[in-house]
């Protein structure tokens, strides 16, 4: 089993900063994709970025250039650094873990980003 615990949420104003980390523990797979979703109210749940045990990243349009994922694998650790801020960008952010070797799936509990002035 793996647990994920995101931190780092908060109130921001426009364009301002934010930065989240996701701790994974358990029994974690070394080749995986570590990635954070958001899902705002009345909308679906949808991909902002992801990041693979190699280093490899996607991001969603919405984000480009002003996201940046990045990853600590001695450490099991995700982070989204978040510029630029709008208030587009409210939502609850959710880490995810996809074992690409059990195709096992895992969310954290989320973490509320609000961007408001």
């Amino acid at each position: 089993q793996v647990q994920l615990v995101e931190s780092g949420g908060g109130l921001v104003q426009p364009g301002g900063s934010l930065r989240l980390s996701c701790a994974a523990s358990g029994s974690i797979s070394s080749i995986n994709v570590m990635g954070w979703y958001r899902q705002a109210p009345g909308k679906e749940r949808e991909l902002v970025a992801g990041i693979t045990s190699g280093g490899m990243t996607n991001y969603a349009d919405s984000v480009k250039g002003r996201f940046t994922i990045s990853r600590d694998n001695a450490k099991n650790t995700a982070y989204l650094q978040m510029n630029s801020l709008k208030p587009e960008d409210t939502a609850v952010y959710y880490c995810n873990l996809k074992s690409l070797s059990t195709h096992k799936n895992y969310w954290g509990q989320g973490t509320q980003v609000t961007v408001s002035s």
